[in-house]
């Protein structure tokens, strides 16, 4: 089945091959998540969202503000967020190891020019750094791009000499650091957390991810 790249969050998808013939010429360029055809799903659930519980990012607020505000989820675990704003565009990087609602280690960075996807793996990377080798902790991320990069495919792409069907691999330099350390802490399980629901520790690395764009963290 041919095989094509999102132009939006740079993810694989397959396309059957009678459907690319009954529109010779046709080349797609969204998954099914990026669709234009989704448009009107997509605002109705955005709406539904901000009439419920509204991101940290939307809101601008402080950490403080962020955990004031926000009570419930995992109480222990590793979570990360990245965002460019816009994308590209300068972004953030943002990590929060808690233990039983404590916070044990946190960290954040920034880049002038970059991506979602390059700080999304980029605050991976950084939460395995902090971790020792023997943590056994469940590390969170909100990208289901990076999630199934380094637990499904990047494997394959070191078997293949770091190749894909696809075309060339982007921030390659990235997925390999992050297989790296991943393979390095083999009880650290990678697992990935819905954005913006109201899940405090993933709104706290969020505001982590945005703290560039504010001058109190």
């Amino acid at each position: 089945m041919p095989r094509f790249e999102c132009t939006v969050c740079e993810a694989g998808f397959d396309v059957p091959q009678e459907s690319l013939d009954r529109f010779p010429g046709w080349e797609p360029k969204y998954c099914r998540t990026h669709s234009p055809t989704n448009k009107k799903k997509s605002k109705k659930k955005s709406a539904s969202r901000r009439r419920g519980k509204s991101s940290g990012r939307d809101e601008k607020l402080t950490c403080a503000e962020v955990l004031a505000k926000y009570t419930e989820g995992e109480r222990d675990g590793v979570f990360t967020d990245g965002s460019a704003i816009p994308n590209p565009g300068p972004g953030g990087w943002g990590v929060v190891w808690v233990a039983d609602g404590e916070i044990v280690a946190q960290g954040h960075g920034s880049e002038g020019d970059t991506t979602n996807n390059r700080m999304e793996l980029q605050a991976l990377i950084e939460a395995y750094k902090l971790l020792p080798e023997d943590a056994e902790v469940t590390v969170h991320s909100d990208s289901r791009l990076c999630v199934d990069t380094i637990t499904k495919w990047a494997p394959n792409w070191e078997r293949n000499g770091w190749k894909k069907k696809g075309g060339e691999i982007k921030n390659l330099a990235r997925v390999q650091e992050l297989l790296r350390l991943y393979r390095a802490h083999p009880h650290a399980r990678l697992k990935w957390i819905e954005a913006h629901a109201g899940h405090r520790w993933n709104e706290f690395a969020d505001c982590l991810a945005g703290a560039w764009q504010r001058d109190e963290l």
